[in-house]
């Protein structure tokens, strides 16, 4: 999860500080230097996440801004469309949708969050890919488009059952609002872009703010005694107990949505026989595997004994067989479950719920069975 960065050239969030100041201990991450737990540790971190709220720092994410050279938000929707398979056009005003960036051969360049802010779009898009990601933007759509990187804002996540309570003492109007729901609003006198949405598989918010206001906010929502700050070790664990894909482990270019278990984030509209159906790049590739299926899938793992299975242990069919058929790309322990989770790739022919296959740990061939995910029910408010 954590890249070998040089520390000497670490980015800093507005919020480096605060993590200082609450004991945060600091790791690289994407380039930034990011709180990876804090005093509780982990496991108690995860814990009161899900028992309560947690505040996590996710300003190293990148956040971009586009309007349509014509004026019209249909036309920014539909350049966008040239570079996602998913339906924006059809996107109403403070309604966000969850995206990839396709390559020509259908591999995951990136996913994102998309919004419909009313006269622009605003995308959030991942840390490791946001230069690249601004840059395939500009080399597709800036004919149709201007495109801004707000590189003058924040991002902060409060998550989890009691985040509700703790955010509507800034503005009641958030708890009218409903999963996937946005709204620009104003927080302790901050205009910021709430989204009710999150990467934990609880309920909660993602909140843009102005980066000279993001300190003072954080501040003000960790003064209550629910919310605590969360590093990047429980929200590791917590969107791997909700299923939820990390960028360069569970998928990649070489992966394509289809493949990730994301078919189900692509509209009708976009699939073969609906309005728009080509036109994306990877177009061919994707729908022939949504008409035709795929020769691998990504699953959950329930490990059968104690251990956790990591990230790239082989994947075997059988607890003898001589040649891999699959690969875990993430695995950890669930503290929710107080067992091990995992996820990865296997042939479709292994995807039937408690099949069982083996994974190579230190010489040993541990039994897997496949799972359905979430692993842990998600507490979205529908």
């Amino acid at each position: 999860m954590l890249a070998g960065d040089d520390t000497q050239s670490l980015k800093r969030t507005p919020l480096y500080a605060l993590h200082l100041a609450r004991g945060g201990k600091m790791v690289p991450f994407a380039g930034y230097d990011m709180p990876v737990q804090y005093a509780p540790g982990v496991l108690k971190e995860h814990l009161h996440t899900r028992n309560a709220a947690g505040l996590f720092d996710v300003s190293h994410m990148g956040q971009i801004e586009l309007r349509a050279k014509s004026g019209k938000l249909e036309d920014a929707a539909r350049a966008l469309e040239a570079l996602i398979p998913q339906d924006i056009v059809a996107l109403p005003p403070g309604r966000q949708r969850y995206a990839q960036f396709t390559n020509e051969s259908g591999g995951i360049l990136d996913d994102l969050m998309v919004t419909n802010l009313g006269d622009r779009l605003f995308l959030v898009v991942n840390a490791a890919c946001k230069t690249e990601d601004e840059a395939h933007l500009r080399a597709h759509l800036s004919d149709a488009c201007d495109i801004t990187a707000l590189t003058d804002r924040a991002l902060i996540a409060l998550q989890g059952p009691k985040a509700e309570a703790a955010l509507a003492k800034f503005c009641a109007d958030v708890a009218k609002m409903k999963f996937m729901d946005v709204a620009e609003l104003s927080l302790d006198g901050l205009p910021c872009i709430v989204s009710r949405s999150g990467y934990t598989g609880e309920d909660g918010f993602e909140i843009s703010v102005p980066a000279d206001g993001a300190e003072r906010l954080a501040t003000a929502l960790l003064d209550n005694p629910d919310v605590l700050p969360i590093g990047l070790g429980a929200r590791d664990s917590l969107r791997l107990e909700a299923g939820l894909c990390l960028y360069g482990h569970d998928i990649d270019t070489a992966t394509t949505p289809v493949e990730a278990a994301l078919s189900w984030s692509i509209q009708k509209s976009r699939r073969s026989g609906g309005a728009r159906p080509a036109g994306f790049l990877g177009a061919s590739a994707i729908l022939s595997q949504l008409d035709g299926g795929t020769a691998r899938l990504r699953v959950g793992l329930r490990p059968e004994g104690r251990a956790p299975v990591r990230e790239n242990a082989p994947l075997f069919a059988s607890a003898d067989s001589a040649e891999p058929v699959g690969t875990v790309t993430s695995g950890g322990f669930g503290p929710s479950l107080n067992a091990p989770v995992a996820m990865g790739y296997v042939p479709a022919a292994l995807t039937a719920r408690d099949t069982v296959v083996f994974a190579e740990v230190r010489g040993q061939r541990l039994p897997l069975r496949v799972a359905a995910m979430p692993f842990v029910p998600n507490t979205y408010k529908r």
